[in-house]
């Protein structure tokens, strides 16, 4: 058993006697089935549920778990309504020494006044300045990318993770990032890749030291900026967590604002770059869906190049369908960790209190079961009627519950702009043949970056 002595409300680990009953596997010596896991994490979900059913134990990272799959183990672990499951304990073993004190990575009240702090830079007249910022920064990147990219030679998952980053710095920050981008990035990249390093220690020349190395540089480079940001506030995001007050009045302690800074921009810089590529490798794979999207934003927003107004954004209708589908298809975060508080009972099996439960939205977002057809892209399958007659925790692309994203409505926003000034000005086009192969873990990506043709139209 484990236990954190810092933490008095920290559940131990079960002994291993304890899911002895529950159906599994715990793979090989010292290593588990972790391997198995990073290797291909679909096909080993998939061998896992057709052998033991819809909950099942495995071990991974050192420690037994087990995994609930389908809409309702969705439900019962996002909306927890008897309040059951830890987010800070799930998460805390694979990002505790990278995003420390993440709003994803906090419970209960503690999250509850955080999150209340944090949301005044979600309002709508924030985001109405964050709009106007993105339609200025997306428009001038988008128009040179077509400058002499060779055929089928752009690849869009970097040249989306460029802009992102400029974008979140422009937005989030109050700032162009300049010679810092390249520093910023390779400390992110770092970040994110070493949470799910099987070395968990940040030994010298491990990913997870590499990744604890990018996260005091962000550290350094974000607490240097607060001060500056709390005595001269912008319009950026930063200005508004800077000023950012819980329900006493206090302001946010700086190194908190730090930390949730840190874990925001991340979320925003590598889940949107992840789902806006998806979402563009689809379109790119079903063009009569491509126009369709483009004839939308040359109706709303009147011609190429304007920009998109914020009042607007609403008119994006099939847009907003195209990329819940994209979401469908190739989540963020494929799956969610927590940990139980106490026992409970879940599809016929008792689960121990300190037991770290996972849900697969990855898989339910593709069980032939709950969505006809899973792998053609078809976002009619989001319209009002059809959603009413589906779980409501099939589709949890952006969790649920009380930790629900909170930058849902930014995503939802940036991907709107994205789309207008990208589909507008090119067509977007795939070499004959060509199939990318997709890292899952721990943000999808497409390992070659995705080459694409983009054919300038306007």
């Amino acid at each position: 058993m484990q236990t954190d002595r810092g933490n008095p409300h920290w559940v131990r680990y079960p002994g291993d006697a304890a899911l002895d009953a529950i159906p599994g596997e715990d793979g090989w010596p010292v290593v588990g089935t972790t391997l198995m896991q990073l290797a291909d994490p679909d096909g080993f979900a998939r061998r896992m549920i057709a052998t033991y059913g819809p909950v099942y134990r495995s071990r991974s990272f050192g420690q037994r778990g087990v995994d609930l799959i389908g809409p309702e183990a969705n439900e019962l672990v996002l909306f927890d309504r008897d309040r059951l499951f830890s987010s800070e304990q799930g998460w805390g073993p694979i990002l505790n020494q990278l995003f420390p004190r993440g709003l994803m990575l906090m419970d209960h009240d503690a999250h509850r006044i955080d999150r209340r702090a944090l949301q005044g830079a979600f309002k709508p007249e924030p985001m109405k300045a964050y709009c106007d910022l993105l339609n200025r920064d997306i428009a001038s990147a988008t128009q040179a990318w077509g400058n002499g990219a060779d055929r089928f030679g752009l690849r869009m998952y970097d040249a989306i993770k460029t802009l992102t980053l400029q974008t979140a710095a422009t937005s989030f920050l109050g700032i162009p990032l300049g010679p810092e981008a390249d520093r910023l990035n390779h400390a992110f990249t770092a970040m994110v890749q070493a949470s799910v390093a099987p070395i968990r220690r940040p030994l010298p020349f491990t990913a997870m030291g590499r990744g604890v190395a990018g996260r005091r540089l962000m550290a350094r480079w974000f607490t240097q900026l607060l001060d500056e940001r709390r005595a001269n506030p912008g319009q950026d995001m930063f200005s508004q967590f800077a000023l950012a007050t819980r329900d006493d009045g206090s302001l946010l302690p700086a190194d908190v604002v730090v930390d949730h800074m840190i874990f925001l921009l991340m979320a925003a810089h590598d889940t949107i770059t992840s789902s806006f590529t998806t979402l563009i490798w689809q379109l790119a794979q079903n063009p009569q869906w491509q126009d369709r999207l483009r004839a939308e934003a040359l109706a709303v927003a009147g011609e190429a190049g304007r920009p998109i107004a914020h009042a607007h954004l609403g008119r994006m209708e099939l847009t907003d369908l195209a990329f819940k589908e994209a979401l469908r298809i190739m989540p963020p975060v494929p799956a969610l960790p927590r940990r139980a508080l106490r026992d409970f009972t879940f599809g016929g099996h008792r689960i121990p209190a300190g037991t770290t439960v996972g849900i697969n939205p990855a898989y339910v977002h593709t069980d032939p079961a709950l969505w006809p057809d899973p792998l053609r892209f078809d976002p009619l399958r989001f319209t009002a009627d059809k959603v009413a007659a589906r779980h409501k925790y099939a589709w949890v692309p952006f969790g649920g519950g009380a930790h629900m994203c909170l930058g849902l409505h930014f995503a939802t926003m940036q991907t709107r702009i994205l789309a207008h000034h990208i589909l507008t000005r090119y067509d977007i086009s795939a070499a004959p043949g060509y199939a990318p192969r997709w890292q899952a873990w721990p943000i999808p990506r497409p390992r070659d970056g995705l080459r694409l043709e983009l054919r300038r139209i306007c």
